[in-house]
């Protein structure tokens, strides 16, 4: 199982504890409406935060992975370009 799908079950399990929770908390009705607005909005910016943090890294795997394909790239070309050289010392 990917870490993403253990994060957002984690989550989605305790959005729901805490709604839960809000729910049958004896308060008035303004004051739940309140409160799951507030519990709302702070599950949606840890959402975004770690949807960030997510994006970031995958980034950097990328970017180190793109360098090290260029790296690849140019040693090929340079074991080429030998090759190339030794045929033509060999031909002549």
């Amino acid at each position: 199982m990917s870490t993403g799908k253990i994060l957002l079950g984690v989550l989605a399990g305790a959005a729901a504890g805490a709604i839960l929770g809000i729910l049958l908390a004896p308060d008035k009705g303004s004051e739940t409406r309140k409160k799951l607005v507030k519990k709302g909005e702070d599950y949606a910016d840890a959402l975004k935060d770690k949807y960030d943090d997510l994006v970031d890294g995958l980034s950097e795997k990328f970017s180190g992975a793109e360098e090290e394909a260029r790296g690849m790239i140019n040693k090929g070309k340079n074991r080429v370009d030998e090759f190339k050289k030794d045929a033509k010392a060999a031909i002549g």
